[in-house]
């Protein structure tokens, strides 16, 4: 079998520089490849807990929520309507989460993490931890500080570009409120 030549500078299949349309925004571009690999590896840790990629933020928030009005998950998740009541579908079939009737408004529908969601807490838990290893792994204490200091403003800076910032009004999946504050 003969292999292929190491790559180089020059080699369009290992391009040291973003792509020409990228050029304008080359930090952009790094935190897509950057988020992309990310949302990849925490794939993978995840897998081994039985859930898709996603559906650990929507049962993140259930842990910390009591009942939650689907429309309010919706909400919360930015994400179709169809694709969460996917994900409810799937979680309830896992027996992680329960749909019921809202008792004070009939055409709602509350959704409650389950007893049997706890054991799966511990292990998105265990996997979040890895995921965070790896994702810091080299980084010294200050520049881990660092880079959670400067990834807060970009946020900030995203949301404030996005007229309904999901996050202005919730949890952040990392356990921050707004303004940076970790939960207890």
């Amino acid at each position: 079998m003969i292999s292929d030549p190491p790559a180089t500078s020059d080699d369009p299949a290992c391009p040291v520089q973003p792509p020409g349309a990228a050029r304008g925004g080359p930090v952009s571009h790094a935190l897509s490849r950057v988020a992309r690999l990310h949302r990849i590896a925490a794939g993978k840790l995840l897998r081994r807990t039985g859930l898709y990629p996603g559906q650990e933020f929507l049962m993140m928030h259930l842990w910390d929520a009591d009942a939650v009005r689907q429309s309010e998950l919706i909400k919360a998740m930015d994400l179709d309507p169809s694709t969460v009541t996917k994900m409810l579908q799937r979680l309830d079939h896992a027996g992680y989460v329960r749909r019921s009737a809202d008792p004070q408004d009939r055409r709602a529908v509350l959704v409650t993490a389950t007893g049997d969601s706890c054991t799966l807490r511990s292990e998105v838990e265990d996997a979040w931890t890895e995921l965070e290893e790896h994702t810091l792994a080299g980084l010294d204490d200050a520049e881990q500080a660092e880079l959670a200091r400067l990834l807060a403003k970009v946020e900030a800076n995203l949301c404030g570009e996005t007229a309904d910032c999901p996050e202005r009004s919730s949890v952040h999946p990392a356990g921050r409120r707004e303004g940076g504050q970790r939960d207890q």
